[in-house]
């Protein structure tokens, strides 16, 4: 699983960018449409990646605090105050 993660977040847009500079130098007067389409696919990818572990982050942050109200509800305290 961690491999496969390791690839879909790093290993493939880099390859994918690097397959468009490739192009770029192979043949610097030529197709330079395909080269940056690739190039951006791979930089669409990492955008991807990031936007999508950004919102993870962000669901783990309300069932946290879901967590930490119901244990108000519960207690009739916050989980990190000092009970009075």
């Amino acid at each position: 699983m961690k491999t496969a993660l390791v690839a879909t977040r790093y290993v493939l847009p880099a390859v994918v960018v690097l397959v468009g500079l490739v192009f770029v130098a192979i043949d610097p007067a030529g197709n330079w449409e395909g080269a940056a389409c690739l190039i951006g696919a791979g930089l669409s990818i990492s955008l991807l990646n990031i936007l999508h572990r950004v919102g993870v982050d962000g669901d783990r942050d309300r069932d946290r605090e879901s967590a930490q109200r119901r244990y108000f509800d519960k207690h009739g305290h916050w989980p990190d105050e000092q009970r009075r």
